[in-house]
């Protein structure tokens, strides 16, 4: 990571702290938890630590920096605190200038899950289209992933074991779903985190899958 984007980061420091505890209130006020027990700000800050770690490789720009952050703390806001886009734009516009929120709030709104019975439906190919049609997204996403998947194979109970072989399952399509062709670094997905992603879930056939 560039030294500008190092520093950049610590200059946002009290901001993005201030994104973290109201982006945590706002799953509490909804009694949204993670796994059923954990507040679910424990899942927002897993998924804040994988962007934390990769941020350097997809982010062109330090005016990025905060909308990256946003959009992670707040990436299930529409979905499952009931939260509005216009909710979610008002938010981040307190925070930052009218680009870097719309930014925000388009990232958010990619990462929303469509309406579905099932997960395949709520997942479907708009879904991803729209990630794969939104700077940053593809990356967020990602690091969601790897939030979820980590957390679920570290359990190791029968529920836990179930959804990893899921997300084993999922994996090839799940990468080449978040692909964008191009050199535009936004829309990258670090391959290092990549590698990361598939120590968590092995490949078919591995004798490292529980």
């Amino acid at each position: 990571m560039e030294v500008n984007l190092l520093q950049k980061q610590e200059e946002l420091a009290p901001v993005i702290n201030e994104i973290r505890n109201d982006a945590h209130a706002l799953h509490a006020s909804v009694n949204h938890a993670y796994d059923r027990i954990r507040p679910y700000g424990f899942h927002l800050d897993m998924v804040v630590n994988w962007i934390r770690k990769y941020i350097g490789e997809v982010c062109e720009n330090e005016q990025d920096v905060l909308p990256i952050y946003f959009a992670a703390f707040y990436h299930d806001s529409i979905e499952d605190a009931r939260l509005t886009y216009n909710d979610v734009m008002k938010t981040a516009r307190l925070l930052m200038d009218e680009e870097q929120a719309l930014l925000a709030t388009e990232i958010v709104y990619a990462l929303t899950n469509e309406k579905g019975r099932n997960r395949a439906e709520r997942a479907n190919e708009k879904y991803y289209e729209g990630i794969r049609e939104t700077p940053y997204a593809p990356f967020v996403k990602l690091a969601d992933r790897l939030a979820n998947t980590s957390y679920a194979f570290s359990k190791g109970t029968a529920d836990s074991l179930r959804m990893s072989k899921v997300y084993r399952e999922e994996l090839p399509g799940f990468l080449d779903a978040l692909k964008v062709e191009g050199t535009d670094m936004r829309f990258r997905l670090p391959e290092a985190m990549v590698e990361e992603l598939w120590e968590v879930i092995p490949p078919c056939g591995s004798e490292n899958f529980v």
